[in-house]
């Protein structure tokens, strides 16, 4: 069964920088495709980043790139989403989900196994 936890969330001001982390138990986060999504109340989750299992390529949605990094750490069994630049629409609960690693997918329904989320507030 494959577990995931987010962290470091919290409050964090314009132009600052935040580091979230989803780390994976029950497996080995290697095989898995990993993505970041953000969902604030009466909305849809969105995607915002997703790395693939084992050649690390990564996507984002328009909306952040140039602002966020998604890095992995199969060793740590653990992937980053580095937020640079956040902005207050950046504002939501973030989650990471996994899926056996067959593309790249900023869609949630294609992701299996979701952790429970961090909180992220852009605030001046």
């Amino acid at each position: 069964q494959v577990q995931l936890v987010e962290s470091g969330g919290g409050f964090v001001q314009p132009g600052g920088s935040l580091r979230l982390s989803c780390k994976a138990s029950g497996v080995a986060l290697d095989n898995y495709d990993i993505g970041w999504f953000r969902q604030v109340p009466g909305k849809e989750r969105e995607g915002v980043s997703c790395i693939s299992a084992r050649d690390f390529v990564t996507y984002y949605a328009d909306s952040v790139k140039g602002r966020f990094t998604i890095f992995r750490d199969n060793a740590r069994n653990t992937v980053y989403l580095e937020m640079y630049n956040p902005k207050l629409a950046d504002t939501a609960v973030y989650y990471c989900g996994a899926v056996l690693g067959l593309g790249l997918s900023l869609n949630p329904a294609d992701y299996d196994y979701w952790g429970q989320g961090t909180q992220v507030t852009v605030s001046s």
